[in-house]
């Protein structure tokens, strides 16, 4: 028993401390320190007591609902070049035709694949060059995050480009 009541004590002194720690971090790391070291002999009971040991609150784009998608759009000419936001779910933002845009990438997203996924390495592609055009969307769609690049050097790429209008700008030729 002897030996069991330094142990006790220093488990006690040990909680405290930590408990002082974790309740004051919100001020900073010195002062979360400090007040770790000189509340070591404060009782555990008190500190959890005083303080609440709640989540953190949600941050703001996790509020958000809906799919948001940032495009920037280079080398196309005209008015297609810029970034524009487009919010899905309700539709609305900045670009041109977000009603479409929004029904395009739907049209696109399947369960267990990326709407946004590049093309298939070691792929068999057309050596069309489509144009000097390149894409950008990032943000985020059916919940997953989105960082894809688009340009249309190849026929693999020009389709991949092609499956997204009108999200991206179309530039296919016109018909005759």
């Amino acid at each position: 028993m002897f030996q069991v009541t330094p142990l006790r004590r220093l488990a006690v002194a040990a909680s405290a401390a930590c408990a002082a720690v974790v309740a004051s971090s919100t001020t900073g790391p010195v002062t979360a320190y400090a007040a770790g070291t000189a509340g070591a002999a404060t009782p555990v009971a008190a500190v959890a007591g005083a303080t609440s040991l709640a989540p953190p609150p949600v941050r703001e784009e996790d509020r958000v609902s809906g799919d948001h998608l940032t495009v920037t759009v280079r080398h196309v000419g005209g008015r297609a070049n810029g970034t524009f936001e487009l919010y899905c779910h309700p539709g609305g933002g900045s670009h041109p035709d977000a009603g479409s845009a929004c029904r395009a990438v739907d049209r696109n997203t399947r369960w267990g694949r990326d709407a946004f996924a590049p093309a298939p390495d070691g792929g068999i592609c057309t050596m069309r060059y489509g144009g000097p055009a390149t894409a950008h969307v990032t943000g985020r769609w059916a919940g997953r995050p989105v960082d894809a690049a688009y340009d249309r050097s190849n026929g693999c790429q020009i389709e991949r480009w092609d499956r997204l209008v009108p999200l991206l700008p179309d530039l296919r030729p016109a018909a005759r």
